[in-house]
């Protein structure tokens, strides 16, 4: 039978299901096999054939045969599962069933009368033999989900066949699934041969998998985070006999993947590349199987504190949270982290050929998942802090940031970008490894600077903040702090990035915008803790920044005599109606951008954009810890917060005025100012050079007050945040799916969608 036949058929049984007003017998197999024996219907024809507007008819006026169409595709599947899949009508048949749940989960979902369907269990569909089968009966989730992990391990169906004789089949229940690991990887050294139908097959199970898991979408953001995801629950539970080699072939899936295949150019228009759709469904599956509430203990121990038993330290119940944070080997976190970092940079190779290299999509995804390997595994977070290895991680994160900050629909990609940074930042080697030079010229579009990989970030982050949108402004208050955390170890700053970092200071300490909202002097005051750690710490390397200090003294003497009375307050918020234009003026040594970079563009008109809850302050996000002479942390106790419900803006500003800490910066001035300028009229001066030299060889030893201890503020998981990840990942996802568009025009509430 021919291709447009069978579709015509499927229709019509399409059809038939939507005008029977009668419920339909689950035994009138001649009935129900129309939806899934001959058809040769792809996963978007199954999709263009069954409208959503039929679904929903059926769901309300004749619920029986809908639930009676869901309850025989899955005990396809699970037939299928039990018996192999061994002929190819058997495959098939799989495949539909497969199709046709994906199209129709997302409308029982978004009817709360439904959500419980398929976690109730079907009169008579118990599997065992003789006794009484009700008794025996799984819930209708755990059955779909037990068969669709059962046929991703599957000879000849998902997985190469081990048996070289075709008449002894593989018995499915004996089949050891560790041993049919997808790829080479992690606890897995055998590469099996690339098998295009294998990969085709395993996507399909695998868009229904996360279909199933989708039911997260359609319910409302909870304000305690804790809320799990019973099908992910199931799924990663011991129940599962594949949760190991599942996750083991999905983690290497992605990391193994080289999108770039053998370097040839313009190899991806020759050869369309089928890994791909089903690396980013590997990627997508894996970060929603890994949602769970961060706060939970790690296996070492590292987060609770208490001494753990080695026998069986109770790691979380969900298996594949577990593995990942069981990792241990070194050549495992090597492999993990070149993989990320290969996939991460894809985007940012240039070749002199445009369009050379193919450009995959699923950063978001990838940047989802190593926030979930540095949160849920410390030991790899030490890996790769331990090598200057971050920085391939770091160079297209600040990459992202500066292409996205632009664009109304990629803020959820600009947080992440900075959560992961600010991660980082709590670990004192990553601002000793922002000290290597930073030689790789990524187009990007930012001022041309000779220096370290700080200068790069301390440059970046000046971009956004001034040429951002506005939506990015709750941002500041981290990127800011990501500066000071990495403050006391940067050895040297550029030119470049020193006058940035004055500009700030210049733009953030005008009187309108200290005045103009509560918390903006927090802004200055990480701006004067950035270069108190400098000059106290890394005085003798860091001269560019001292004499820019010098240069711009009146901006400090400004702040020390920052008028308090009403009416000076009062005269500086009328100032406010020019006042946008002190953050986004560009500074005079804006110079050229980089060769090959493009300026960052907003969203197309009509771009959709997944809207997304909001992240906890600074405060909420971070936890003081105090650097002790031998580089060990101790947590600081938080203060007391005053409460500010009476109290007018002037005694507020008086409060924080008075704690300004300006004490060292003065200081430097008062020493140096005189000396710099009389070397000026000495020699007649106009030469930076000169200056540079003289401050180089100048030291402050004695001169300064006594240094004040390190403080870093760390990253630390909530429930805001867990939250915040929840709606990011599944909106990415959601928008990311559109090829067949699985969730398009239903009904979710755990985020909006919006047109940019």
């Amino acid at each position: 039978m021919g291709s447009a036949d069978s579709k015509l058929n499927f229709r019509k049984a399409v059809i038939q299901l939507t005008t029977k007003t009668q419920p339909v017998e689950a035994t009138d197999d001649a009935f129900w096999d129309q939806f899934w024996a001959d058809t040769a219907t792809s996963v978007q024809d199954v999709f263009a054939l069954v409208p959503a507007a039929e679904i929903r008819a059926v769901r309300e006026e004749s619920p029986s045969n809908l639930a009676t169409l869901c309850y025989k595709a899955v005990e396809k599947l699970v037939q299928g599962a039990e018996s192999g899949c061994h002929s190819e009508k058997e495959k098939q048949i799989a495949l539909n069933c497969s199709r046709l749940l994906t199209r129709v989960l997302p409308y029982i979902f978004e009817d709360p009368d439904w959500r419980g369907f398929f976690w109730s269990t079907v009169p008579g569909a118990g599997r065992g033999a003789g006794e009484d089968d009700d008794e025996n009966a799984r819930p209708l989730a755990e059955s779909l989900l037990l068969a669709i992990a059962d046929l991703l391990f599957c000879p000849d169906f998902t997985v190469q066949s081990h048996r070289r004789s075709t008449d002894s089949a593989e018995d499915i229940h004996s089949l050891d699934s560790c041993e049919y690991i997808w790829e080479a990887g992690v606890g897995f050294a055998h590469s099996p041969q690339p098998n295009y139908n294998h990969d085709m097959n395993r996507m399909e199970l695998l868009k229904l998998l996360l279909t199933c898991f989708s039911e997260a979408m359609y319910l409302p953001p909870a304000p305690d985070s804790s809320s799990i995801n019973p099908w992910v629950q199931f799924f990663c539970s011991t129940e599962n006999r594949h949760a190991l080699p599942l996750f083991t072939s999905l983690l290497n899936t992605v990391c193994a993947y080289d999108p770039v295949g053998y370097g040839i150019p313009y190899n991806h228009l020759l050869f369309s590349d089928y890994r791909e759709p089903l690396v980013e469904e590997a990627a997508q599956v894996l970060i929603v199987t890994l949602d769970h509430d961060g706060a939970t203990p790690t296996v070492d121990g590292t987060t609770t504190g208490t001494a753990m038993d080695d026998a069986d330290p109770p790691g979380p119940e969900n298996l594949f949270v577990n593995y990942l944070s069981r990792i241990h080997r070194e050549e495992d976190f090597q492999f993990i982290l070149k993989g990320i970092a290969r996939l991460l940079s894809n985007p940012l190779l240039q070749t002199y050929l445009p369009n050379s290299t193919k450009k995959i999509q699923f950063h978001q995804e990838l940047l989802v998942l190593f926030w979930k390997l540095c949160d849920f595994n410390k030991k790899f977070l030490f890996f790769v802090l331990k090598s200057s290895d971050v920085l391939d991680i770091l160079v297209p994160v600040l990459f992202f940031l500066n292409d996205a900050r632009a664009d109304q629909s990629r803020v959820g990609l600009m947080h992440i970008g900075v959560f992961i940074l600010l991660l980082l930042s709590g670990e004192r080697n990553f601002g000793v490894r922002l000290n290597k030079p930073y030689s790789v010229r990524v187009p990007m579009d930012i001022p041309v600077f000779t220096g370290t990989h700080a200068d790069l970030l301390i440059v970046v982050f000046h971009k956004i903040i001034t040429s951002g949108h506005q939506r990015l402004q709750p941002l500041f208050d981290c990127l800011l702090t990501i500066v000071v955390n990495v403050s006391p170890y940067l050895k040297s700053l550029s030119m470049v990035a020193a006058n940035k970092l004055l500009h700030l200071l210049e733009a953030f300490s005008t009187t309108w915008f200290l005045f103009s909202a509560a918390q903006n002097h927090h802004l200055v005051f990480f701006l004067l803790e950035v270069f108190n750690n400098i000059i106290q710490y890394q005085f003798d390397g860091n001269s560019n920044l001292v004499y820019a200090i010098i240069r711009k003294r009146s901006a400090f003497h400004q702040l020390a005599n920052l008028p308090t009375d009403p009416p000076a307050i009062h005269k500086a918020l009328q100032r406010r109606r020019r006042a946008p234009e002190a953050l986004s003026r560009t500074s005079s040594q804006e110079g050229v951008s980089m060769e090959g970079s493009h300026p960052a563009a907003p969203a197309e008109p009509g771009t959709l954009k997944a809207s997304l809850v909001a992240t906890p302050g600074i405060e909420k996000l971070t936890e003081k810890s105090q650097v002790s002479e031998d580089g060990t942390l101790r947590s600081l106790e938080p203060a007391p917060q005053q409460s500010s419900a009476e109290g007018s803006p002037a005694s507020e500003v008086l409060s924080w005025k008075s704690k300004l800490p300006l004490q060292t910066i003065m200081r430097l001035l008062q020493v140096l100012v005189p000396q710099v300028e009389k070397i000026c009229i000495d020699k007649g001066l106009t030469d930076e050079s000169e200056i540079l030299r003289f401050l180089q060889h100048g030291t402050l030893v004695g001169l300064l007050p006594v240094p004040h201890p390190i403080l870093i503020r760390k990253y630390q998981a909530n429930s805001g945040t867990a939250m915040w990840f929840r709606t990011y990942m599944w909106g990415v996802i959601y928008l990311r799916n559109v090829d067949p568009p699985v969730w398009y025009d239903t009904d979710v509430k755990l985020f909006e969608i919006q047109r940019v």
